[in-house]
């Protein structure tokens, strides 16, 4: 298939060619005439029987004008037909044309090299009544009927053959890196040898001759052993040589020559097959004896090789047209699986289906986000890894496709039998996330035309490649590739990128989105967390500020602040419990009873519609209705057992809820002296804070109280009151002198432990150890004989549950508590125990403890 060393006298940059070029100055076979001209005048010329072809000696043309040589005539039609040449690489044909104007005629190529234009001219050996087209057309129609590779080349092969009468016409494909094989062949019957599926080296046609081919689109050897006349004078006027690269007389290289000649070859054609602008094969043909075709066929030639390129471009749109359909039905397959939101690594085993329905693999694998997921046969993970760093400076953001992995990452050699050829698509902006599928190593016998590793020798050209001189089949088993990727293939994994990629884009759209929803409302849950801590701590410091004006000793205020700080907690937990909800009144008198009524729930009578107070009331009302608690059960009906309280709900028609609190059955009533904080907030805080109205009677037989609440912040409920969750009881304190003995508060809160350790020292308990973490609430635990334990179940970035787990053991008994309103799911992996609330109490804790060790 050598036509390695096209002979031109323009030299031509062969870096890094397969072989090393030889520069011959252009010679002219001997089926034709050249002469280069420069403004009408003859410059250059070269001819074979230069008397027979153009009536003069061949050294009495240069430097004379062209009309001395031939008709005015002519030379002024040669002249217009050269004004119609559109483009550089333009040439001018003209058939059956008499020249001279005395009947012989010739078929005539022009075209402009540099300053010169080049003429040249051949003989024309048959006459004029013959119709190529007519001749081409239904061959044409022939090579369009076939629907596959295989089909169209070789009816391809077959009519070129009847077409030109070469004894062999052979389709020969170039492959990826320059070598080529026979795809289709068509021969005499009577011809044994074959070259059909033989493989040929990329040194055969190097990269320069490859080049030439996409300009000069077939080249004519009519005899290997025909004459040569030289170019004379090698040079032009201007000091360089004559261009032969779109010359069709040209000769060829004595080293191409010996190359056909070793292949037992007289003549040659190739036809070049462009698609797209690049080469995509040749019509190669040979023949046993010298064989001229004449320009007029040559002609009809090159028309039916550019429509067998057009019959290949044409059935590799249709296929792009199906990749194309197959790909948008893939997107909208992935689309649809993808849109509940589900990142890929979930999505995964739904993807590799669908993939696997376009491009067959082996084993398919996913690293996103540095999770590595795969499916079939794929490699191990650190090998990916190593897979992931070369794609990372190899594939660029783009599909990347290799057969042969080794050849570009050798330390995969290992790896051969999962992963001999990979295809990575690349599914996110960076390229660090692929979707890589793999196909194992296919071990194939590739027969070649001849020894491809063929040494350098010493031949009659010199030290250099000489040509090959055998071409029977030499067998090589290739090993360590994979099945090649189709540009089928290659082209749907481009379509899945930019689905997966819009997929990817989609997903984190969504993300930033849900990011920036969460990212807004934690700034305004802070801001309304700040608003509320700062409130509370505003509220608890005038509690401390106006219970110590009222207060006469230290056991008094402490307790008013106890109280009613408590009840605030209270309130708190009432209203996260219900998730910041409408609360029932009844549930807020009750968890303020409670406490006192053990037992007597029928001493408090509560009348009248179901009320739900709005959560920014119900702090209000809690410290309200605790004052009230906390007098009648101090000086009020509450403070004897024959006491008994009504409380009373009514609507109004003005909107207004009406409470009535009426004390019975208790001490006699006296004014008080002077006005306490407590009586102030009954008084005054409903009128303040929620706008409505605040009455205080006190009466021989028992205290009243009036309230009047805006319709806002009360409704009725007229469902069914769900059970309220059951807050901790606070029975009165007792002596636990039981737990005499080692106790421990593991609180992450320096003041919160030193007020639990207090407690539990006024409970009874001699040693109170504290901890923040841990770690030092089990050093502890292991160092102290326990009769005690209070948890934090919270404590910073960890939870108590170790030391939980630890006290079970040792069978020690433990109360859990939290400052969270709710708890949810936290407390589901923690022992059984008491759960009270923060801040602590002296009757929670006692109540809690009694829970604690009732069972020792």
């Amino acid at each position: 298939m050598n036509d390695s060393f096209i002979s031109t006298d323009t030299p031509v940059d062969l870096t890094n060619c397969d072989r090393e070029p030889i520069h011959i100055l252009g010679n002219v076979q001997s089926f034709g005439a050249l002469i280069a001209i420069s403004a009408d005048w003859i410059v250059q010329h070269a001819s074979v029987n230069t008397g027979d072809v153009l009536g003069v000696a061949h050294d009495q043309m240069i430097g004379l004008p062209l009309v001395r040589f031939l008709p005015a005539s002519s030379v002024e039609a040669l002249r217009e037909r050269l004004g119609g040449s559109s483009h550089e690489n333009a040439v001018m044909r003209l058939f059956g044309f008499d020249l001279f104007g005395d009947g012989r005629l010739f078929d005539i190529s022009a075209h402009q090299s540099g300053l010169s234009f080049v003429f040249e001219f051949e003989r024309k050996t048959r006459g004029r009544d013959h119709d190529e087209l007519a001749i081409v057309t239904p061959m044409m129609r022939k090579v369009a009927a076939e629907t596959d590779l295989t089909g169209v080349s070789q009816v391809a092969a077959q009519q070129l053959r009847d077409l030109t009468g070469f004894d062999r016409v052979m389709v020969y494909q170039f492959g990826p890196q320059g070598d080529g094989t026979v795809i289709a062949e068509a021969k005499a019957a009577s011809d044994s040898e074959s070259y059909l599926g033989l493989h040929f080296p990329a040194s055969d046609i190097p990269r320069q001759a490859r080049e030439l081919y996409k300009r000069s689109l077939l080249r004519l050897i009519s005899d290997v052993d025909g004459e040569v006349c030289p170019i004379e004078p090698q040079f032009s006027p201007e000091g360089t040589p004559l261009d032969l690269s779109l010359a069709v007389t040209r000769a060829v290289s004595p080293i191409h020559l010996e190359y056909l000649r070793n292949m037992k070859v007289r003549a040659s054609m190739s036809v070049s097959i462009v698609i797209n602008g690049e080469l995509w094969g040749l019509f190669a043909c040979h023949h046993r004896e010298p064989l001229y075709v004449d320009y007029e066929r040559r002609t009809a030639i090159e028309l039916l090789a550019q429509f067998y390129a057009y019959e290949l471009e044409r059935q590799e749109a249709r296929g792009v047209s199906e990749t194309a359909g197959r790909a948008q039905r893939l997107h909208d397959r992935l689309m649809m699986s993808l849109s509940s939101g589900e990142d890929l690594v979930r999505g995964f085993p739904g993807i590799a289906r669908e993939i696997a329905k376009v491009i067959p693999h082996d084993g398919i694998a996913l690293f996103s986000d540095g999770k590595y997921v795969t499916l079939g046969n794929a490699p191990s993970e650190s090998d990916f890894h190593t897979i992931a760093r070369f794609l990372n400076t190899a594939a660029a953001s783009r599909v990347y496709a290799t057969d042969h992995l080794i050849s570009r990452l050798p330390s995969m050699a290992h790896a051969v039998d999962c992963c001999a050829g990979i295809l990575a698509i690349p599914v996110s902006r960076s390229p660090r996330d692929y979707i890589v599928l793999f196909r194992t190593e296919v071990v194939r016998q590739v027969n070649w035309a001849g020894n491809p590793h063929k040494p350098v020798e010493v031949g009659g050209f010199g030290v250099r490649l000489t040509p090959r001189k055998s071409f029977e089949i030499w067998k090589e088993e290739v090993g360590a590739r994979s099945e090649q990727w189709s540009q089928t293939a290659l082209r749907a994994a481009e379509a899945i990128r930019v689905t997966l990629l819009e997929v990817v884009l989609k997903l984190s759209d969504e993300v930033n989105a849900e990011r920036k929803r969460a990212h807004d409302q934690q700034e305004l849950l802070i801001a309304e967390l700040n608003h509320r801590v700062r409130n509370v701590l505003g509220l608890i410091r005038s509690l401390v500020s106006q219970s110590r004006k009222s207060a006469t000793t230290i056991e008094d205020f402490s307790s008013a602040i106890d109280g009613r700080i408590h009840a605030l907690a209270q309130a708190h937990d009432q209203l996260t419990q219900t998730e910041w909800k409408p609360v029932a009144f009844r549930d807020l008198l009750q968890v303020e009873l409670q406490a006192y009524l053990a037992g007597e729930d029928e001493r408090v009578m509560v009348e009248g519609p179901t009320i739900l107070l709005a959560p920014e009331a119900f702090s209000t009302m809690a410290l309200v209705f605790h004052e009230l608690v906390t007098n009648s059960v101090k000086y009020g009906a509450l403070s004897t057992h024959a006491g008994r309280v009504a409380v009373k709900i009514e609507e109004d028609r003005d909107g207004f809820f009406r409470i009535r609190w009426s004390e019975s059955g208790g001490p006699a009533v006296r004014p008080p002296e002077r006005r306490g904080f407590g009586t102030t907030i009954i008084e005054k805080s409903i009128p303040f804070e929620l706008k409505g109205h605040a009455e205080m009677t006190f009466e021989l037989t028992g205290m009243r109280a009036e309230f009047l609440l805006p319709e806002r912040f009360v409704k009725v409920q007229t469902e069914p009151a769900p059970v309220a969750p059951s807050p901790s009881q606070t029975p009165e304190p007792v002596n636990l002198s039981k737990l005499s003995g080692v106790a421990m508060v593991v609180e992450d809160n320096m003041i919160i432990a030193m007020d639990a350790a207090d407690i539990l020292g006024d409970l009874g308990v001699k040693t109170v150890h504290t901890a923040s973490t841990v770690a030092e609430a089990l050093r502890i635990a292991e160092s102290n004989k326990l009769v005690l334990a209070v948890l934090d179940v919270h404590l910073g970035t960890e939870t108590s549950l170790p030391v939980a787990q630890v006290l079970e053991a040792q069978k020690v008994p433990f109360i859990l508590a939290s400052g969270y309103g709710g708890q949810g799911d936290s407390l589901a992996h923690f022992p059984a125990a008491p759960v009270i609330p923060k801040p602590f109490t002296v009757e929670t804790l006692s109540a809690a403890i009694l829970r604690a060790t009732a069972g020792e």
